[in-house]
């Protein structure tokens, strides 16, 4: 009778040989190759879908707000107007969203100009970069 771990029993010592923690991080590699693309991608398109949905929300205040004084605001007073009572308007009856107006997703202002040139009004983003034009997340966000 031979004793545990003799000559004729020969046991493998715990733990993953360098072969196989090679594969796995390969495969590990590949994965996030694959799949980090395509998660960062929808990043981008939720936060156009949210400019998009705060600039809707901009112009129902800024209808709220032509309904009460009677005109939008002037570029000069902005969409600080819809927050903080412009000098001399009695018919104000703001304010007409409940914070303070955010930045845009990528953490810039967002852009007002009286009279547009798209409409009665121009309000937008202008995306990831910051400048004028662009596309895809670069690309300006606008009510038009």
């Amino acid at each position: 009778m031979r004793a545990p771990g003799g000559l004729g029993c020969r046991r493998r010592p715990g733990g993953f040989t360098l072969l196989e923690l090679l594969v796995v991080m390969t495969i590990i590699g590949l994965l996030a190759g694959y799949v980090g693309p395509k998660f960062f991608s929808h990043i981008g398109k939720s936060e156009i879908k949210a400019a998009r949905a705060q600039i809707d929300g901009f112009e129902k205040a800024l209808d709220q707000f032509r309904l009460d004084v009677g005109r939008y605001p002037t570029t000069e007073e902005g969409l600080k107007a819809l927050v903080t009572k412009p000098a001399e308007l009695p018919r104000w009856d703001g304010p007409y969203l409940r914070k303070a107006v955010p930045n845009d997703p990528w953490g810039k202002p967002y852009q007002y100009v009286l009279p547009g040139e798209h409409g009665e009004f121009d309000l937008y983003s202008l995306g990831r970069d910051g400048q004028p034009g662009g596309t895809g997340d670069a690309a300006d966000i606008g009510n038009w």
